[in-house]
């Protein structure tokens, strides 16, 4: 039987697609996307009037109650954008097909853009896809486990000089821990964190009480037991059994590695929830076609408020 990513359905929106369809149209999806109940007329941010003017010759409206100017991406996560919404809706598409994510570098030269703009736009389109996971609860069979990201040291040239870097006095103080929950055949949802038993918390608060729980051997799950049926896992001595396993828990953390090793090279510090959250969001629609992937993070982005973590990034 042939894998859905090989198959033609999985195929429903083209680079070749985007750029043929022209600006107008671009600018109409966007529209659409902004204001889907109301099929892409103008609805006023400020007041709430479904009545505008179409400033056509700047592609701006002007709501007839209070007067108030303002465009398709004014007050969303592209507001104050200078690419055209054919650009933008291409920038979408080459996101969501990487399997293993994009890099920035690689997104500049597909849109002959600079580096710094394609680095903002991508980060921009990981925090509206970390959106839909904001108020997510977990149910049913439950996978948890965490991944430790950042924080290398390099070992010392000669071997008399190097020392354990397993202990805490000699590690660098950076490292985090990234801690996923997922839902056997559902949604999954992550946490960054200083350690697992901090981050492990924080799932915890967002899995339903009435779920099955699976995770491993290590002593901060133990807390786990008096809130849900809990199946633990001891990786000393096999990965799964009939009662237990953390396999899909680990298939999470085995596309972040690959995305950091193969294509980012580097995403700990300040941004490493935003890439675990795209690890997440791709986890999550790996069974979408990339049609339905593109409208969905564009969707999202749209309903978005403006970026406080974007917006002027390269101004500060």
């Amino acid at each position: 039987m042939q894998h859905f990513l090989l198959s033609a359905a999985a195929r429903t929106l083209s680079l070749k697609k985007v750029f043929r369809m022209g600006e107008e149209a671009a600018y109409r999806t966007f529209c659409e996307l902004r204001w889907p109940e109301t099929d892409g007329e103008a609805i006023c941010p400020k007041c709430g009037c479904t009545e505008t003017y179409n400033i056509a010759t700047r592609r701006k409206f002007k709501c007839v109650a209070c007067h108030h100017q303002f465009s398709v991406t004014s007050g969303t996560i592209f507001a104050s954008r200078k690419m055209s919404f054919t650009d933008l809706l291409a920038a979408i598409v080459i996101f969501v097909n990487g399997a293993k994510g994009v890099s920035a570098l690689q997104m500049s030269r597909d849109l002959d853009c600079q580096y710094k703009t394609a680095f903002v736009l991508a980060h921009k389109l990981r925090e509206a896809m970390a959106l839909e996971d904001q108020h997510q609860t977990l149910e049913g069979e439950v996978e948890v486990d965490g991944a430790y990201f950042g924080g290398h040291v390099r070992p010392a040239n000669e071997k008399a000089n190097r020392r354990d870097r397993r202990l805490a006095v000699n590690q660098s103080g950076k490292r985090q821990v990234v801690v996923v929950g997922r839902e056997r055949g559902g949604e999954s949802l992550v946490v960054v964190a200083k350690s697992e038993a901090k981050g492990g918390e924080a799932v915890a608060a967002r899995i339903h009480h009435m779920s099955t729980v699976h995770a491993d051997e290590a002593s901060h799950w133990d807390d786990l037991h008096a809130k849900f049926d809990t199946r633990r896992i001891n990786h000393t001595v096999e990965y799964s059994n009939e009662w237990a396993c953390t396999n899909q828990a680990e298939s999470f953390f085995s596309r972040l590695r690959r995305m950091e090793v193969g294509t980012h090279h580097h995403i700990a510090g300040p941004y490493l929830h935003q890439y675990a959250a795209e690890a997440s969001w791709r986890e999550d629609n790996r069974r979408v076609d990339n049609g339905s992937q593109a409208m969905t993070v564009a969707a999202s982005a749209m309903a978005a408020t403006v970026s406080r973590s974007w917006a002027g990034y390269w101004q500060r």
